[in-house]
Formats: C-alpha cells, sequence, structure tokens
C-alpha cells in the first residue's frame, strides 16, 4: 500500500536546532549536502503540516516557518499516516528508509524545535540519491515482510497426511504480524524430505531477501533427518541461545525436548530458524522465537530503535 504526499519545504542548516527552507536539498548516500546530521545513522527528517498545526492549536503558538522544528521535509497532511520502520519514501531516483518513528505529544511543551520533531518526526536513512525540492510528490510505501514456511516430510508432500505444523507456523506468524498492525506475505511450501530441495528454496529465499524463514521437520537423528546441515552450510552467522533456551526450558519436563537439533541464524538478510516437525513443538518453539522476532530484524539491519 502506498500514499502520496506534497513537499511542501526543504530545509537544512550547518548547526543543530532549527532549519531553513532552501530551494532545493541534494541527498546522497550520508544524507543532505551541507545539513549538519549529513553522517549520521539518522541523517533525514520528515514531518506532517498537520502536526505543526496541531501543535500551533494546542499551544496557541504563532505561525511557524518551515524548519522550525528541525526538519528537513515538510510534507503536506501525514497527520493520520501509521509509519513504521522500514517503511519507504520514495520521490523520484530518491529512497529514504524509516529508521525511527516519534511517539505522539501532549500538553506540555518546551520550545518547539526541541518538543515537536522528535515527539511526532520521521527519520530516515537514505537509500538511493537525487534531489528535492518544494511542490515535489513523495511516496509512502509500506514495509511488507516477507515469510517463507518450508514444511519437509515425505508423506505430506504426497498427501498421505495433512501438514499440519507448517499450517500452524504460518497461523502463528499471521497472529503476531496482526497484532503489530505489519503487512506481511507468508508462502508456505511442502517438500518431501530432499536436501537439494531444500538448498533450494533457501537459496532462492536468500537471493529474494525475505525476511525470515522458518523450517519444519527433519531435526531429529533419522537416517533422513538433515535440515540442520543444510541450513548451517548457509548460515553466515548462527543464534545459539535461542533454541538452546527453548530446548532446556521445555526438556526439563520432558526430555524428549532436548533431542532435537533445531538450529537458528542468519543467512544474507535472512533469518532463519529450523524447527521441529510436530505442532506441539511448534507452539514451544514459535512462542520463544516471536519474542524477540522484531528485535532481530532491527539488529540484523543495523537499526538502533532506542
Amino acid at each position: 500500500m502506498s500514499e502520496n504526499f506534497k513537499i511542501l519545504s526543504v530545509n537544512l542548516s550547518d548547526n543543530r536546532g532549527r532549519k531553513h527552507a532552501v530551494e532545493q536539498i541534494i541527498i546522497n548516500k550520508e544524507g543532505i549536502e551541507g545539513d549538519v546530521h549529513a553522517g549520521t545513522v539518522r541523517p533525514v527528517s520528515l514531518l506532517g503540516s498537520d502536526h505543526i498545526d496541531l501543535f500551533r492549536k494546542l499551544t496557541g503558538s504563532r505561525e511557524y516557518k518551515y524548519g522550525e522544528f528541525a526538519e528537513n521535509i515538510t510534507v503536506e497532511g501525514m497527520g493520520e499516516l501509521k509509519v513504521k520502520i522500514f517503511d519507504r519514501f520514495i520521490s523520484g531516483d530518491i529512497e529514504l528508509e524509516v529508521v525511527k518513528t516519534g511517539k505522539p505529544f501532549h500538553d506540555k511543551f518546551r520550545e518547539a524545535g526541541n518538543c515537536l520533531m522528535p515527539k511526532e518526526g520521521v527519520l530516515c536513512r537514505v537509500f538511493k540519491n537525487g534531489t528535492l525540492k518544494a511542490g515535489d510528490t513523495i511516496t509512502h510505501v509500506q514495509k511488507i515482510y516477507k515469510v517463507n514456511v518450508i514444511t519437509l516430510s515425505d508423506r505430506a508432500s504426497h498427501g498421505v497426511y495433512e501438514d499440519k505444523s507448517g499450517q500452524r507456523i504460518a497461523e502463528l506468524t499471521e497472529a503476531f504480524f496482526t497484532k503489530k498492525s505489519e503487512r506481511f506475505d507468508i508462502e508456505h511450501t511442502i517438500i518431501p524430505d530432499d536436501p537439494q530441495a531444500l538448498e533450494a528454496l533457501l537459496l532462492k529465499a536468500r537471493e529474494k531477501k525475505s525476511d525470515v524463514v522458518f523450517t519444519t521437520g527433519g531435526t531429529g537423528i533419522g537416517p533422513r533427518d538433515f535440515t540442520p546441515e543444510v541450513v548451517m552450510a548457509l548460515m553466515e552467522k548462527e543464534i545459539p541461545g535461542i533454541m538452546e533456551m527453548i530446548r532446556l526450558k521445555y526438556g526439563m519436563e520432558k526430555p524428549n525436548a532436548l533431542l532435537s537439533r533445531g538450529v537458528a541464524g542468519v543467512m544474507g538478510e535472512t533469518l532463519i530458524y529450523a524447527l521441529p516437525g510436530s505442532v506441539k513443538a511448534v507452539n514451544e518453539y514459535m512462542t520463544e522465537i516471536l519474542k524477540t522476532l522484531m528485535h532481530l530484524f532491527y539488529m540484523l539491519h543495523g537499526i538502533d530503535v532506542h
């Protein structure tokens, strides 16, 4: 989903505090040329005119000039827009990615430049360079999390029985993103116990930069249990703690839970989790995994949400 907005002003300053409207701004990988925030982790800021109008109404303040709230880009409207981390703002060749969003302000204010921007501003980093000026259109594009669920089972792939564990992963993931009001797309695939087929799907997910892959099945020690070996061969970094904790937590009461060889890690820009093949195990693993999933997305892409 996308929505277009008109740019009312572009602003910069070589000092911290209020900025001043200029004819155009040049955006490069460091941020805005000539602006004090160029080279920082959040170099470009946007603020909607609706927030400025509401601030003035609540405080009975004077009219404000564009840039007084330290925003680089003043955008018409945006009052009802729900901006999330990883959303994009696109205008012509320029592409900005949201790395931090403000919180709604209240009726206790200090001077304008120290109050409104941190509360309602949108802070971005640069993905594509270009030039912006007042009158240009900028488009807000929502982040869509791409999720792959892969079930490994000879019998389920041949229709001998229903794949319940993969379905359960998809249900829990859908509920997780829905609760957080995030947009998502889940692709669920069932394959036989075939290491080459699994490797091909994982390579495809890595190439397409899926956000997360969940596999279910093949984590035991049977002759056709190979999932951890295939996954580990493609991972650049392992995340051992989460799986160790899950095995220990649930294995304290049911020792068989200690026998799973499930693994977690990173391949490219994709998180990957190899889960056991039972619905019960899926419920246990997903309960713990989902607690840290968003934090891992931020970590993986170098975003500090504090």
